[in-house]
């Protein structure tokens, strides 16, 4: 029977067409799947290059990449997020040849279930973003933001965005950028600021949160003030389904951490005994 329906199939393949043959031949075949089908399952929001205020639906990796194997284990499930675009560059001017400070109005104040802190809708001119919220950042308050440099300091104001060679020394920052125009990168976690503690020939100290010094141009652009959701930290989990919502997957329990049981040991040493009689008050009378 085998040595027949080999000769059938090769009856079929001299007798068809060489037009024909290649859809006879994917006919019979399964497609394979490749990281190329993968790669156009993306998540829209990666894909999305135009600004938009709307939030925009995310789809969950599961840590893994497009090829289908996990690359950071510890992810998995949680609840449905939205993605919300942030604009990280605060100095970005409506035109090519506007170069005034502005002000924008603080419409909305909420929470992103993207990042640890809070969020801010703003609107000026023709345009509204989102932006980090700082501490004290209410609905209708006024920020202002300019990337001229002075020879005397500006007063600093909570919200708003300057360079951080037209600050004073001391001032508390965050949402800062380590590039000129790049946005920005560092002290964008909740209830996080630097300081900028010194000057120095065009350029900036400042220290981060994890007391950490760098020195970027004094040109960067820095929000004043510290960054909102300051008691993040201290939020109570309660379950182990919770972080199931927040989408961390529990560990196998194969492997247990050893505790102060195991390893050696380097105790500091006992107090020195002392088996001295000395001498009381009464005997030495």
């Amino acid at each position: 029977m085998a040595v027949s329906m080999l000769g059938r199939a090769f009856g079929l393949l001299s007798v068809s067409s060489p037009a024909a043959l290649p859809s006879q031949v994917t006919s019979f075949c399964r497609g394979f799947l490749t990281s190329v089908s993968l790669n156009t399952k993306n998540p829209h929001w990666k894909l999305r290059t135009k600004y938009t205020i709307k939030p925009i639906g995310m789809k969950k990796t599961g840590g893994r990449d497009h090829t289908g194997r996990i690359r950071v284990h510890g992810i998995g499930g949680g609840h449905k997020q939205r993605y919300r675009m942030i604009d990280f560059q605060r100095l970005r001017y409506e035109t090519e040849k506007e170069r005034a400070p502005f002000e924008e109005k603080v419409i909305e104040v909420r929470y992103d279930p993207c990042r640890s802190a809070d969020i801010a809708l703003v609107a000026g001119g023709q345009r509204k973003r989102w932006i980090i919220a700082t501490e004290n950042m209410q609905e209708g308050d006024l920020i202002q933001t300019s990337g001229h440099i002075g020879r005397i300091a500006v007063l600093a104001k909570e919200g708003d965005a300057h360079p951080v060679g037209a600050l004073p020394i001391g001032t508390l920052i965050n949402n800062l950028e380590f590039v000129p125009g790049k946005g920005a990168q560092y002290i964008r976690a909740a209830g996080t600021c630097g300081v900028l503690l010194r000057k120095v020939n065009g350029t900036a100290i400042i220290q981060l949160p994890s007391k950490q010094q760098i020195q970027v141009l004094e040109t960067c652009i820095a929000t004043v003030g510290r960054v909102s959701n300051i008691d993040h930290n201290k939020r109570i989990i309660g379950k182990a389904g919770r972080n199931r919502w927040l989408g961390i997957r529990p560990s196998s329990g194969k492997w247990h951490r050893k505790g102060g049981w195991a390893g050696r040991k380097i105790r500091p040493l006992p107090p020195m005994k002392s088996y001295v009689n000395l001498p009381t008050v009464t005997a030495a009378a």
